[in-house]
């Protein structure tokens, strides 16, 4: 049973999620640190975070024409919709908003995340980061659609769009085992809306870093964040959808909820170094020709189960 609406879990969500967050940064430094050649240290996992003070005190980028309200929205927006997503992810037993409709509500902020970086794009009236806005709206396009489709997988499944409904539905068979391709999907749709990894086409260096290049200190640091902030809240989400919640044998629903999110949160951190950049119209190609329809049939296996 989900108990929802404590008044400790309020702050408690994005303080867990801004943790989580930072794990991962500290593992993708350690990671870039070996494969670098470089020995694995304390200051090489904490070394992305000595650049944090200097961001926050440099000075703005000053460009010729900015749109600065649409270009400030764009860049608050990342990182907020990833801490509003965690509100209807259960954690163990708790939660702090049990919506009927929290798939939806999930999926309507990471849809939130497309707003923001095309104003984060378009904003600074520049040629490179209006590029990578365009770069992302059209990644949008090929992993949104295989993204929906594993979502309603899990809620068929379950026949409810409510998360902790998709958790108890799941009876210790994990809909991973028996959704194995919406799980695979879904996983790739976290690194896609995260913009890391193979999906770090938006951000590329062959257009001076995209949506991220004319950006500088806080605003450069928001947008960074909110990255790691999606593929936190990415992996969180995860754990109700696919591997059962907090259920597990000896252990607190909220420590399986705890280990289940550290596992696959390690896990798409490490994927995401090991795959090269994938460009948005060959991703396309991949989604509408394979993926669609292969998430498709997909969600018809729940649907068929459940008549």
């Amino acid at each position: 049973m989900v108990e929802a609406g404590a008044w400790w879990t309020v702050p408690a969500a994005p303080a867990m999620l801004l943790g989580f967050a930072v794990l991962a940064v500290t593992a993708d430094a350690a990671l870039d640190a070996r494969d670098a050649g470089r020995p694995v240290t304390f200051s090489a996992a904490v070394r992305p975070f000595l650049a944090v003070p200097r961001a926050l005190l440099s000075p703005p980028r000053r460009l010729p024409a900015p749109d600065r309200l649409l270009w400030r929205a764009g860049v608050v927006t990342v990182p907020v919709a990833a801490v509003l997503s965690t509100l209807v992810v259960p954690f163990g037993d708790h939660v702090v908003a049990d919506l009927s409709v929290g798939v939806v509500w999930f999926n309507a902020m990471e849809v939130l995340t497309w707003a923001g970086l095309w104003l984060a794009g378009w904003g600074p009236d520049a040629a490179f980061s209006l590029v990578g806005g365009y770069r992302f709206l059209a990644q949008g396009l090929a992993y949104e659609l295989p993204l929906m489709f594993a979502l309603i997988s899990t809620a068929t499944g379950a026949r409810s769009l409510r998360v902790a409904d998709i958790a108890g539905a799941q009876h210790g068979l994990w809909y991973a085992v028996w959704m194995p391709f919406a799980f695979v999907v879904y996983l790739a749709g976290v690194l896609a809306f995260s913009f890391l990894g193979p999906f770090a086409y938006p951000a590329g260096r062959d257009v001076a870093d995209g949506v991220l290049g004319e950006t500088s200190g806080a605003d450069r640091l928001l947008l960074q964040a909110g990255r790691w902030l999606w593929l936190a809240s990415g992996a969180a989400m995860a754990v109700p959808l696919f591997l059962g919640g907090g259920a597990g044998p000896g252990l607190p629903a909220w420590a399986w909820s705890l280990v289940k999110t550290l596992l696959v949160l390690g896990l798409l951190v490490y994927v995401l170094r090991r795959l090269p950049v994938i460009r948005a119209d060959r991703y396309l190609e991949l989604a509408w020709v394979v993926l669609i329809p292969l998430a498709v049939l997909q969600a018809l296996v729940p649907a068929l189960v459940d008549l």
